[in-house]
């Protein structure tokens, strides 16, 4: 079989398909330990809502503060996280700072973000945006 640019970019995107299929069936698992962050360089922001300490609520103003590379907030469905120590990791590049300060929920549910971005963000969540 000779490989002419058809089977070529058949192959590829056979093997592309496999690979995402693979990352879906055999997702990165979470560290149980939050202290252990192996494989990952971002920080851990804890939540601080508890049974004790409600849930912080900001506004629109104080989001839009925090609207740079070194200091990054976001709103996705009226819930705000400080994604600051994730900004240069972040896969899509400099996309995370598009919506920085605002909200950032239509770009965050777009189809470039793969499913356990969903699990991921919980880390970075400081607050309720105030209505």
């Amino acid at each position: 079989m000779t490989m002419d640019k058809d089977n070529i970019t058949l192959l590829l995107l056979s093997l592309l398909s496999a690979l995402f299929l693979l990352a879906y069936l055999f997702p990165k698992p979470k560290s149980t330990n939050n202290n252990n962050n192996k494989g990952r360089k971002f920080k851990h922001t804890q939540s601080t809502a508890n049974a004790n300490n409600p849930t912080t609520c900001y506004t629109n103003e104080q989001v839009s503060k925090h609207n740079t590379r070194t200091d990054c907030w976001i709103i996705v469905k009226d819930k705000v996280y400080d994604v600051t120590s994730y900004v240069e990791e972040h896969p899509g590049g400099d996309a995370i700072l598009n919506n920085a300060g605002r909200d950032s929920t239509q770009g965050f549910y777009g189809p470039q973000h793969a499913t356990r971005v969903f699990d991921m963000v919980d880390e970075f969540y400081i607050g309720d945006l105030k209505n």
